[in-house]
């Protein structure tokens, strides 16, 4: 990544980090320099198996890029939002509900959040074949690196985790790996994005949710550790924490494909997005992403051969035969979300029907 012949940007600084004594979930810390060896892999796995099921999050370290190559892509990170001028953004907005797909902007106001208030956040979305669309002019010298990023969360982070899934469920540790090809059709993607604040009014509306509780839709999400304290997940005793900032780290959890897949023992995560803490308030909060999903053809059933799943059972959203494929869930998923009415089932907790599958949100 970094090297002298990369073309210049401006650094981006990102908020200081918050002195708020905030309530943080005790996280699994998964240092990826041990997946060298079989013997490594086999105690990451009980590691990772064991954070899934206490919390569906977890660290990830040494996972092969420095703190300076880190930092460079929080650079490009903040390009399409703050070098690119709102009528260009515009050319480059995804169709998001008529195809499926996030693919370029999802610009800002397009979800509800609630109480009649929309989103401020915008995102920019890169399929890791970077080709399948152009980008703004701002970004075309920055593909390469996008390229070179993408290959890397997809090779050399999710390859290596979804060997450790496999592993806890005592599957083959191809398994998963076979299923999510780099070369192969799908929508694994970069995603770089950024929060925006909002006024008092809005937050007042909303109770200061800038997300609502959610599950990802795909096998595995990584998010690149960045220090605005605004993420939450939902703990096992009903209470939302926060996650911790630690630099140049990764945040990792399961979604729904991982879910179906698994027969419901990686469950997907739950977790959603709120105001800072006062001290990190009127800064914008800069993410870096690299969502995952099986290639599109993958019918989301589970791998029951697995002996885990023969031993505690298999919990299925659907009967097999009903079982979406991945291309057909992804784009449901997508079409629906924050465009929906959604029905209130319980105290905080709102659903959907997509595919014919229940999909919570929680609120």
């Amino acid at each position: 990544m970094p090297s002298a012949t990369l073309p210049t940007i401006p650094h981006y600084l990102p908020a200081p980090l918050t002195k708020e004594p905030l309530e943080y979930a005790d996280l699994t810390v998964i240092d990826l320099s041990w997946a060298d060896t079989f013997e490594g892999r086999t105690k990451l796995a009980a590691q990772l198996r064991d954070a899934m099921l206490k919390h569906g999050f977890f660290y990830v370290i040494n996972h092969g890029l420095s703190q300076a190559q880190n930092e460079r892509i929080f650079d490009i990170a903040d390009i399409p939002f703050a070098a690119v001028p709102d009528e260009e953004k515009k050319a480059y907005a995804g169709n998001i509900k008529a195809t499926g797909s996030y693919q370029g902007y999802k610009l800002r106001q397009y979800w509800h959040i609630g109480g009649g208030v929309y989103d401020q956040v915008e995102h920019y979305n890169i399929n890791r074949d970077v080709t399948k669309k152009q980008h703004p002019q701002a970004l075309r010298p920055l593909i390469p690196e996008i390229e070179t990023f993408a290959k890397f969360n997809h090779l050399q982070v999710l390859h290596p985790l979804l060997r450790l899934f496999a592993l806890g469920m005592e599957l083959p540790e191809e398994t998963f790996v076979n299923i999510h090809g780099y070369d192969a059709v799908g929508e694994s993607y970069v995603r770089f994005m950024k929060y925006y604040p909002r006024s008092e009014e809005e937050e007042t509306k909303t109770k200061n949710v800038w997300l609502k509780g959610h599950t990802d839709f795909g096998t595995v999400s990584i998010l690149w550790s960045q220090p605005v304290a605004s993420l939450q997940i939902l703990s096992p005793d009903g209470k939302w924490r926060h996650i911790k900032h630690i630099d140049n780290a990764l945040v990792v959890n399961a979604g729904d494909a991982m879910d179906f897949l698994s027969g419901g023992f990686y469950k997907a995560t739950i977790h959603r997005v709120i105001q800072p803490p006062p001290d990190q308030r009127g800064y914008t909060r800069l993410g870096a992403f690299y969502f995952t999903m099986p290639n599109d053809d993958v019918k989301l059933v589970p791998f029951t051969e697995s002996p885990v799943l023969q031993r505690v059972g298999v919990q299925r959203r659907c009967e097999d035969a009903d079982a979406p494929t991945m291309e057909a869930w992804r784009k449901g998923r997508t079409s629906a979300y924050g465009q929906t009415d959604l029905k209130a089932k319980g105290e905080g907790v709102e659903e959907e029907v997509i595919n014919g599958v229940i999909v919570k949100h929680w609120n």
